[in-house]
Parts: structure tokens; sequence; C-alpha cells
């Protein structure tokens, strides 16, 4: 039986659509607080995002994809673990002073842990946010062999911070309040580069966990986006009422020159990657994915509206209507996956370990609430469909969301007994301008079900809605 089972194994991995190239490189980039309308591949009129839109061309872009949830923490949390927000680990922005969150427990599975049992290489490079260091949560006891950026997602609110962490070290910058030097992107991009670089004769996993442009709104003097943006605009300054004392935001006189400059520097890092593998001939054997944590932030004078940053859709940040959620996703693999793909496939960021996982032909050791999507990526094979989404929020009274097929409930004040679930027919009304639960009692009763069946009771208190 023993050589029957082994036989059987080895007929199946024959098979894999990957097996004649040997292990592909992945690198997976993470916008933060990009709008699903941020990128001229998605409709933006405004921002220029060249290289973005090129993997778009030259890839699958899909229309249906959704974040973990709304806010930062949890939704890498849903991304790292495969688990959507009701079963994740993490599932709000739980802060320990004097730095860094609640740190994922010891025994979690990452993405990043089965790509190292495949034999990769892996490093993170951007902000972290899931376990202040030295912790459990630290990225390097995550799966991760290199970290640079900032451990702590609170941090990284200002780009000219004091610190930033390479693995276990404190790396002092030479910034102050007076002085900003040393720009934190620009620094954790040519450590990223240099990653690939060093680890070109192996495969690696590569996790650009970028900061742009979540607020501040803050660029290094003579960015040149952001003149040629103030022109184009024609951007009259905002009065500065204060000076800048290091809490909150940094004040921004041009906002919106300032946020498209932003974007437009986060292209500029995408096509640095491209070039750089292009230049290594690593082009051909490795999937990079583009995507973003959660729906644009109004934070620190930033005016998402201008932008049409939610691309028509109803929702920022911390909402859980699709604005919120509903993230731009492309995927490029040359060779691999057709040029200019565009897909419906509905999918989601739990989504990501199970794919990876059979990507680099491991098993799935752990819980995932995710589906695979590698036959929608590589056109082969019958694609799995999700029975339903679903997703918690844990600030403002508490929000719940469940997608089922065409159907869309959202749930606000969800801890308030005077809480009721809205109904959205996606098909019909994408922007959720028309609520028809009082007319399908029945249908709001199922998806109540499937949300009090998804919600896993947590050990912290706050993660937990009082009615459920």
């Amino acid at each position: 039986m023993k050589k029957l089972a082994a036989l059987i194994f080895l007929m199946l991995t024959a098979f894999h659509p990957l097996k004649a190239q040997g292990k592909p490189n992945v690198v997976f980039i993470l916008a933060d607080d990009l709008g699903y309308g941020d990128a001229g591949a998605y409709g933006q009129k405004l921002i220029r995002t060249p290289n973005i839109d090129q993997l778009a061309e030259n890839g699958m872009l899909f229309t249906q994809f959704y974040a973990g949830t709304s806010v930062c923490a949890p939704s890498r949390s849903s991304l790292m673990t495969g688990q959507h927000t009701g079963h994740t680990p993490i599932r709000g922005n739980y802060e320990i002073n004097p730095e860094g969150q609640r740190p994922l427990p010891d025994s979690t599975i990452t993405i990043a842990k089965i790509f190292k049992k495949a034999g990769y290489t892996t490093g993170d490079f951007g902000k972290w946010g899931l376990g202040f260091a030295g912790s459990f949560g630290d990225p390097l006891n995550q799966g991760f062999d290199r970290f640079y950026g900032y451990n702590c997602q609170r941090q990284s609110h200002n780009y000219f911070p004091e610190h930033l962490w390479d693995n276990t070290q404190k790396v002092i910058l030479a910034n102050d309040l007076v002085k900003l030097k040393e720009y934190a992107p620009d620094l954790i991009q040519k450590q990223a580069l240099n990653f690939i670089e060093v680890n070109k004769a192996k495969p690696f996993f590569l996790y650009l966990s970028y900061t742009l442009p979540h607020a501040g709104l803050q660029l290094p003097v003579g960015n040149e986006d952001f003149e040629q943006y103030k022109k184009t605009f024609n951007e009259q300054p905002k009065p500065i009422k204060k000076e800048w004392d290091g809490n909150g935001y940094q004040p921004q006189a041009y906002p919106h020159a300032a946020y498209a400059a932003m974007v437009t520097t986060l292209d500029t890092y995408v096509g640095q990657v491209v070039a750089k593998l292009k230049a290594l001939g690593l082009d051909k054997n490795t999937l990079i994915v583009f995507t973003s944590d959660n729906g644009p932030h109004r934070e620190g004078g930033n005016d998402p509206g201008f932008f049409n940053s939610s691309g028509g859709f109803k929702g920022i940040k911390r909402s859980l209507y699709e604005g919120g959620i509903r993230e731009p996703m492309i995927v490029y693999w040359p060779g691999k996956i057709g040029k200019g793909k565009r897909t419906q496939q509905t999918g989601a960021f739990w989504d990501f370990l199970p794919t990876f996982a059979e990507l680099v032909q491991q098993p799935v050791p752990v819980y995932t609430d995710g589906i695979s999507i590698l036959p929608t990526l590589l056109s082969k094979g019958k694609q799995q469909q999700h029975e339903f989404l679903y997703w918690e929020f844990h600030e403002d009274g508490g929000r719940q969301a469940i997608r089922k097929g065409k159907w869309k409930a959202v749930k606000n004040k969800a801890d308030t007994e005077a809480s009721k679930w809205e109904l959205y027919n996606l098909e019909t009304d994408p922007q959720e301008s028309h609520d028809l639960a009082a007319q399908k009692p029945i249908l709001i009763r199922q998806l109540e079900e499937i949300a009090h069946q998804s919600h896993r009771p947590s050990d912290v208190p706050e993660w937990n809605f009082k009615r459920n």
C-alpha cells in the first residue's frame, strides 16, 4: 500500500503545472490604504501609475477581490493566516506601548512559514504591525528570514522616523522634528532591492508591505512628482495653524499633490522591482501580486473624493461597504498568466495561503477559510467557489458584513440593540444604494446565521460582539 501511495503521489506531482520550471519566486506587493480606484488600471484619471498599469496590461486584473477587513492589522493577519476576521487571531489595531501591536500567537501558521518549509528564503520589507520586536509575533518568529522597516504600524504614520528595524537591530536615523533627512520608504526600498540581488540564485518569497500612501502625507524635499502635481492641480496651500510637535500626522499644505505623489512614488517602486527582476533574468520565473490592505483613508488632510479613490463604490477605510474592502488586485507572471486578462472571480485575502501552498506543492497545515485561486491564475482546472465571504470590524460600535453570491449584507453598530442588517444586490446595485432587507426577511435570517457561525470567540473582549 505504501508503494502504491508513493506512486500515486509521484504521478500527481509529475503533472503539476509548475513542475517543469522549478520553484517560482513570489513577490507580494501590499499597498497601504490604496483605494480600488487609485490606479489607472482601475479608472484613476488624475494620478500617474504607469508601472502598476503595465502589470495589469501584461497580467490578470481582478474586479471582485477583497481585503481581510477595512483597517491594517486585522487585514494583514487575515492575509498571513488564511483566515477571515471572525477566525484570525488579530482582529483589531490593538496597541502595545511603547512600540508595537498585539502579537500573533507562537503557534500561528503563516504564509511565510509555508514558503520556508518549501525551501524558500523569505523577507518582509515595510510595515509589520502583528507583534512587537522580540515577541511571538515578531516577523522573524513568523516565518521571515529577513525584516527591514517599521515593526509598529503606529510609528509608520511618520515617514521620517527616529528609527527602523533591521531584523533585531534598531537602526537609528538622522531625523527629528526639524531635520527630516532620511525618508523611510526609500531606505526600505533599497533594502528590498538588495534582497532580490542577494537571493537571485535561490527561490524567495518577498513581501513588500509598503507604507505608501497611508497618512501622514509626507515626501522628501525636492520630490519632482510632488512639485508637478501642485502645478497640475493648481493647488493653493492650506494654512498650517501650528508647528508639528510629532504627535498625530504632520500637517500638509498641499494634500492633493502630496497624496498623488505618494501613489506615484509607490508606482515607481513597483517599476524598480520589475526592472530588477528583469535585469537578473528572474522575471519569467517570478509571480508578482499587487493589492492593498483596505480602502482609501481620510486622514492627515487627505481627500479621497477628489480622486474618486473608492472607484465609485460606497465607503472608505473603516467601512465594510465595498469602498472599504474591495481592492485592486493584479497578478503578473510572464508566460504563465496571459496578457490583459480580467476576471470576476470573487476572492479575499484568506485565499492567498491555500493558493501559495498549492503553488509550492505544500499541504495546508492549518484551518483556512480560503480557497486556492491557482486554477483561475493559470487558466487550468476547475476553480472552486466560495459559499460566502465574511468580515468583522471592531471599532465604532462594531461592524459585520457577508457576501453570498450577488448578495451583500452589512450591519453597522453591531453591538447595539437597534442595529439591523442592510442588504444589497451587488449585480444590480454595486454602489449599495438600495437596501432590500425589508423585502428579503428569509435571506436576512440565513445570512445572520452565517454571521453567528462565522464568529469564533476571541480572548480579547473588545473583539467579540455583545449581541452575537
